[in-house]
């Protein structure tokens, strides 16, 4: 599954060909958890709540990009990296 991002021990992975709705997942600490993208909120599994909160905000802010890597693991393409938490301003 390849990785689309790693920020504060955070590991974001997209399945290709996966079920809907748009989702990534997240491993932390040995937590693993299901993200929706266009609300970042978890929908299967659990993190910590701090842990939570950045995904969460992460996803928000990088929606656009995430959805665009949605698309393309749908059609069995690349996927591009994004800019981790700890680098966004």
């Amino acid at each position: 599954m390849p990785i689309l991002s790693i920020f504060f021990g955070i590991i974001v992975r997209m399945w290709h060909d996966d079920h809907p709705p748009p989702h990534i997942h997240v491993e932390y600490q040995g937590f693993e958890a299901l993200v929706e993208i266009r609300s970042g909120e978890v929908t299967e599994g659990r993190l910590p709540k701090k842990a939570a909160a950045i995904v969460k905000e992460w996803c928000l802010l990088h929606q656009a990009e995430l959805l665009a890597n949605w698309e393309h693991a749908q059609r069995f393409e690349p996927m591009e990296r994004i800019q981790g938490a700890d680098q966004d301003d």
